[in-house]
């Protein structure tokens, strides 16, 4: 083997979802970000396009994308959608961290290769920086609010026209234990055709 298994799968299986709210405070330091974004570009990648773009916003620009988020929910969500609980939770969101990664896709521009290719090729560099977290000990959250598909907000993030902006990675060192996790057995999700014998 080339690596060592057990630790690849304690790695991934130790993974863990850890909102903002339950971060401790302690800063997230430059240099331990851009490792996690160096190892989410080396994700698989359809004819090499590395269509993924990151925007960080660390220590006082934390202030200026989550000045945003409220904004942006009150403005494109529905009056009957409209929760003032979420409403408030964006609001101190931003206080939680000291790093949000803003995570976006800008596809071959000789469209070689279908959106739908390049956003799943964003999404295995999502689960790198995830594994890359977990490997600091740090939580993550990559949240998906519907207004982070808008106009406004690609244009915010700095993306071309033909971009889009496709979540917010936050990061921040959990407060008490490690949470704990569960999946289904493997049997429910998997369906193996092993031909005549």
């Amino acid at each position: 083997m080339r690596h060592n298994l057990s630790d690849t799968n304690e790695l991934i299986r130790d993974r863990r979802t850890v909102a903002p709210e339950n971060y401790s405070g302690r800063k997230v330091h430059r240099e331990v970000v851009e490792e996690i974004l160096r190892n989410a570009t080396w994700a698989p990648t359809h004819g090499m396009t590395q269509p993924w773009r990151f925007k960080v916003f660390i220590g006082e620009g934390v202030k200026v994308l989550g000045d945003m988020l409220p904004v942006w929910y009150k403005k494109y969500v529905s009056e009957e959608k409209f929760s003032e609980k979420k409403f408030e939770k964006l609001k101190a969101r931003g206080a939680f961290c000291s790093v949000i990664i803003a995570v976006g896709m800008e596809p071959d521009l000789n469209g070689r290769i279908i959106e739908l290719e390049e956003i799943e090729a964003v999404a295995c560099a999502v689960q790198n920086m995830y594994l890359t977290c977990t490997a600091h000990g740090l939580g993550a959250l990559y949240s998906t609010p519907g207004f982070i598909y808008t106009d406004e907000a690609r244009e915010f993030m700095g993306l071309k026209e033909s971009g889009k902006c496709l979540g917010l990675f936050f990061m921040g060192y959990p407060k008490g234990q490690w949470p704990k996790g569960h999946r289904k057995p493997l049997e429910y999700v998997t369906q193996w055709e092993e031909g005549e014998k």
